[in-house]
């Protein structure tokens, strides 16, 4: 995946090592393309991430198994990433492209990003401790975790109210707690949600601190001055996510949430620019589609180069 000797030029540059970076590594290393995989930290969502339990053809697999997974392929594919190397701007060069980071600049005939995207946190105590341990920022993911318990989702948009719909069948009860006096989200998710026998929904609710002991237990919360305690076996927040693009302002079309804006081949609004996975406009967090993006992009950006000879 180096340069040759009398080029320092890339075919690509893939930005980011989560699922879809690392899946459109290896089809340009099958491609036998001169690539650069670049990341700051390898594994992205792998690192945030419970038992997965949807990725097709693995029953069951953590998000550290799943990383240690993927580095295995990569390295019998012979990709070795540049990690600890943050991109910081992104500018053209002539014809090409030029990566800055704070250590050197690398410029290629096309790029890849896929620097996916945070879940939005609530940066109250006990959130980070109880991590994994009770409290999840997907409820598709790690739903299936909580069958049969009375788990609480934290949110006001449609996210949240998703996440309630998808628990249905699996938690025992659900309560919401929403930030605001009414939800901000589509009229047919409020009339599949409100009126459930199974759901408790409980506005003007300022989340102050998530309890437990070795796994989540409860959740205190504020309501017209008043601090409540809300026991739950579960917690998912669902209050947005936030895309890793900040560095792309300027160079890139984003919407209105930041995402990069992408059509159905994962071009982006400069030619020779493609997305894939969390950071893009498709605003679908899951495994599968990252992968599969990530691999319609190196083949689109194949494809682009070709035409450009």
């Amino acid at each position: 995946m180096k340069p040759t000797k009398k080029s320092n030029l890339y075919d690509t540059i893939i930005i980011g090592s989560g699922l879809a970076g690392c899946t459109a590594a290896i089809y340009a290393a099958r491609k036998r393309m001169n690539f650069l995989l670049l990341t700051d930290t390898f594994g992205g969502q792998f690192l945030e991430s419970g038992n997965i339990y949807n990725y097709p053809g693995i029953n069951k697999i953590s998000g550290f198994d799943f990383s240690a997974l993927m580095e295995k392929q990569l390295e019998y594919n012979t990709i070795k990433p540049l990690i600890g190397v943050p991109v910081t701007k992104l500018q053209k060069h002539g014809k090409n492209f030029q990566v800055i980071t704070d250590k050197k600049k690398f410029t290629a005939r096309s790029l890849i990003i896929t620097t996916g995207a945070r879940a939005r946190e609530l940066t109250i105590p006990g959130e980070q401790k109880y991590k994994n341990k009770g409290l999840t920022y997907c409820a598709i993911c790690d739903g299936p975790l909580f069958k049969n318990k009375d788990v609480t989702v934290i949110g006001g948009g449609n996210s949240a109210l998703e996440a309630a719909d998808f628990l249905l069948n699996i938690a025992k009860s659900i309560t919401i707690l929403n930030l605001n006096p009414v939800f901000n989200a589509h009229e047919y998710l409020l009339e599949q949600i409100s009126g459930h026998k199974k759901v408790k929904i409980i506005n003007n609710a300022k989340t102050l601190e998530i309890l437990g002991n070795t796994f989540v237990s409860g959740i205190k919360y504020k309501q017209k001055n008043q601090v409540k305690i809300l026991k739950t076996q579960g917690i998912f927040v669902e209050i947005g996510r936030i895309p890793n693009t900040n560095f792309l302002k300027g160079f890139l079309k984003l919407d209105q949430h930041q995402h990069i804006i992408i059509d159905q081949t994962t071009q982006t609004s400069v030619p020779g620019v493609f997305a894939a996975g969390d950071c893009s406009s498709v605003h679908e967090y899951q495994y599968i589609i990252a992968a599969g993006q990530g691999c319609t992009a190196l083949i689109k950006a194949a494809r682009y180069l070709a035409q450009k000879k």
